[in-house]
């Protein structure tokens, strides 16, 4: 697929949910299997950020995250959990109809064949082969990780630091993790909901794929 670049821009809205182009998990504009290596640029509200993916790493994770970018999934979505010293976490879209449309659109697991270093990045999931679209970055080497099955696919390549800005004084109270099974409010109401509540939430301005 070609790349398309990524210019720092106004916060915007994403695709309608029936008319956007990931609307359904099923269609195949969403399910193409990845570059063995690409990288993705995250313009955030804290500054640009890196990512380099290698595919053997985990290789459905990373095909799921490459069409997730490349469909703009991921543009304007708030960084809904971060708990400094352990991970920021992101994934939940803007719109409720979204959310649920990827909400069971599991994937199945990867083996683990990299450390959840800091700075490496892997899908969040609850269950063995649930992940679906939410997605986190190590803020510190949590090789506790590596044993529960979380499968990095990347690594922060470069704004580390942008990431280490994202607001963490909301913990686990704006959403939490998929574990604590306190994500309903996003999924009724999407980012009106965190908007209203947790003001401060950093976000994602746009996700793309670069070179």
């Amino acid at each position: 697929m070609t790349a398309t670049g990524c210019g720092r821009r106004a916060f915007a809205r994403a695709p309608d949910a029936t008319t956007g182009a990931f609307a359904d998990p099923r269609d195949p504009e969403v399910n193409r299997r990845a570059p063995e290596r690409f990288g993705v640029r995250l313009e955030t509200s804290t500054g640009t950020v890196l990512i380099a993916v290698v595919r053997a790493w985990a290789p459905i994770g990373a095909d799921r995250f490459f069409n997730l970018v490349q469909s703009g999934f991921y543009d304007g979505q708030r960084i809904s959990r971060v708990r400094p010293g352990f991970i920021a976490q992101w994934g939940l879209h803007m719109q409720p109809a979204v959310i649920a449309a990827w909400k069971n659109a599991f994937i199945a697991d990867d083996p683990n064949r990299q450390t959840n270093a800091k700075g490496t990045i892997a899908f969040a999931f609850k269950d063995p082969n649930t992940r679906a679209t939410q997605v986190y970055i190590n803020l510190a080497d949590n090789t506790q990780l590596d044993a529960q099955g979380f499968a990095p696919f990347g690594r922060v390549t470069a704004g580390m630091d942008a990431v280490e800005r994202w607001y963490g004084g909301y913990g686990e109270t704006a959403g939490g993790g998929l574990r604590a099974g306190t994500q309903g409010p996003i999924e009724a109401e999407g980012a009106a909901w965190l908007d209203r509540n947790y003001p401060r939430l950093d976000r994602i301005i746009t996700a793309r794929i670069v070179p």
